[in-house]
C-alpha cells in the first residue's frame, strides 16, 4: 500500500485549509458488503476462521469493539466476523489521504495518533448513540513490533463509563506472525483465527471502577506472538524470515554496540564483532556457531534493548540527533515533503528542524504515551512521527537510526514525566 505525496514548501503547506470535521457516517450495506468482499482473498489465504463466546450477553448493541493490532489483516477479520453489523473504525488521518471520500462512507473516524483529540470521543459517543453504530477502536494505537502486547493508555477504563455499551473483543492468533512488521511485507504462509467475545456487558461496565476496568483490559490485552507460535508449533518456513529483524533487534547482545545488526534470510549477524544466529521455523534464535545463545526468545532481547535505554536515561546519556527527510501532514489531500533536517531526541523531547530553515518544531515527553514510530510506512521507509493538531511531521532517518529505540525512549520518558492521576 502506498501513499500519494507532494513536494511543497513548508510555508504553503502550513496554508492549506485543513480537513474539516465531519460527523462519523453510518456504513451503508453497499459499503460493508464491500469491504467483506475485498478481504475476502487475503482471508482465504491466510486459510481464517473464528469462535465467539459469550456473546448473548454483548445483546444487540451497539457495542465498543477493542482489537489487537498486528498487521492490515486485522481491519479485514473484522470485515468478516462482524458482517452486516454496521460498524464505524477509529483511524489515523494518514489512512484518508487520497481516498476520504471512501474512507468516510466505510465508517471510518479520523484521529491523529498519539495526539490528544477530544473530538474523537464525542465523535464516539455519536456513532454509539445517535448513530446507533458500534464503533471499533484499537486501542493500543500502534502495530506491536516484538509481537508482544503494548501497554495501553491509562484510564482507558474512563471512556469506557463515559460511553456506557457493552465491550466486545476480537483477539487474533497468527496475524503477527504471517505478516510481522519488521519483515519487509513479506507474507508468510501461517493459518490465522480470532476469537470475538463480550469482555464487559453494559452492567458490568456500569459496576466497575475506572481502574477494575483499565485492569481489565490489561488482562484481556497480554500476549506473546512468538511463544505463541512455539508452543503452537506453527513453522514459518520461508527463507526470508529473518529479513529485516535488526529493525527491533538493533542492538548486539554479545557486543552491546549498535549499528552493525543485519537481519536477511534466516540469519542475524552484527557486522561489529561477527555474532551471528539462526532464526528457526518457529521463531527462535540460536548461536550459529554452536556457542551460547544470549536470548533465544526474540521479545527477551527486546526487552533487554529496552532496559538498556532506560539505563542510558537514568545516566543521562541517551540522545539521538538524526538526519532525516521531513514530510508533514495537512489535509487529507496528499502528504507534502518539505525537504531535509534534523531530529533530535533527549530527556527534554523532541526538537525538529529544517525544510530549508523554515520548520522549527518541539515536542515534551509528556506530549504522548506512546511515539507514533513504524517500519516500511506505505513503503517510503522507516518513520518516526510527532506533531499537533496543526500538522504531523513524519521523519524518516536517512542513517539508519532504529525507530524502535527511539519509541522505546519517547515512552519511557512519558512514564517518568507523566501527571499522576
Amino acid at each position: 500500500m502506498k501513499i500519494k505525496t507532494k513536494a511543497m514548501d513548508y510555508d504553503s503547506v502550513m496554508r492549506l485549509p485543513r480537513m474539516r470535521h465531519r460527523p462519523p457516517r453510518r456504513p451503508t450495506l453497499f459499503f460493508r458488503a464491500l469491504m467483506r468482499a475485498a478481504s475476502a482473498s487475503d482471508l482465504r489465504d491466510a486459510h481464517f476462521s473464528y469462535t465467539s463466546s459469550r456473546m448473548e450477553e454483548a445483546g444487540d448493541g451497539p457495542w465498543l469493539i477493542l482489537m489487537n493490532h498486528s498487521s492490515f489483516i486485522d481491519l479485514e477479520i473484522a470485515s468478516r466476523i462482524l458482517f452486516p453489523r454496521p460498524y464505524c473504525i477509529v483511524c489515523t488521518t494518514d489512512g484518508f489521504v487520497g481516498k476520504e471520500w471512501l474512507m468516510r462512507r466505510l465508517g471510518c473516524i479520523p484521529t491523529q495518533k498519539f495526539v490528544s483529540d477530544l473530538t474523537l470521543i464525542r465523535d464516539m459517543e455519536t456513532a454509539l448513540h445517535e448513530k446507533k453504530t458500534s464503533v471499533l477502536m484499537y486501542p493500543e494505537a500502534g502495530y506491536s513490533f516484538d509481537g508482544c502486547a503494548i501497554s495501553l493508555p491509562r484510564r482507558l477504563g474512563a471512556l469506557l463509563k463515559r460511553l456506557g455499551v457493552p465491550v466486545v473483543m476480537i483477539r487474533t492468533y497468527g496475524a503477527f506472525t504471517r505478516d510481522p512488521l519488521y519483515n519487509c511485507l513479506q507474507k508468510r504462509d501461517v493459518p490465522v483465527r480470532a476469537e470475538i467475545c463480550c469482555l464487559l456487558t453494559r452492567e458490568e461496565v456500569a459496576a466497575s471502577s475506572v481502574g477494575e476496568l483499565d485492569g481489565a483490559l490489561d488482562r484481556a490485552f497480554t500476549f506473546d506472538s512468538f511463544a505463541w507460535q512455539r508452543e503452537e508449533k506453527i513453522a514459518v518456513t520461508e527463507p526470508f524470515r529473518a529479513d529485516g529483524l535488526h529493525r527491533i533487534l538493533f542492538r548486539c547482545a554479545r557486543c552491546g554496540r549498535e549499528g552493525g545488526m543485519e537481519g536477511r534470510g534466516t540469519r542475524l549477524r552484527c557486522a561489529l564483532c561477527g555474532a551471528e544466529y539462526e532464526m528457526d521455523e518457529y521463531g527462535s534464535l540460536a548461536a550459529a556457531d554452536g556457542g551460547p545463545t544470549e536470548f533465544s526468545h526474540i521479545p527477551d532481547w527486546y526487552e533487554w534493548e529496552r532496559n538498556e535505554v532506560c539505563r542510558a536515561l537514568d545516566e543521562g546519556t541517551y540522545r539521538r540527533d538524526i538526519p532525516v527527510d521531513i514530510a508533514v501532514l495537512a489535509d487529507s489531500k496528499a502528504l507534502y515533503t518539505v525537504g531535509g533536517g534534523r531530529l533530535v531526541h533527549t530527556a527534554d523531547g523532541f526538537v525538529l528542524s529544517g525544510g530549508n530553515g523554515c520548520v522549527l518544531y518541539t515536542q515534551s515527553p509528556r506530549a504522548a504515551c506512546d511515539l507514533n514510530a513504524d517500519f516500511y510506512w506505505y513503503e517510503l521507509g522507516d518513520v518516526i512521527s510527532i506533531g499537533d493538531r496543526d500538522a504531523l511531521f513524519y521523519c524518516f532517518p536517512k542513517d539508519g537510526t532504529p525507530v524502535a529505540e527511539v519509541r522505546m525512549a519517547a515512552k519511557e520518558l512519558y512514564r517518568r514525566t507523566r501527571p499522576r492521576a
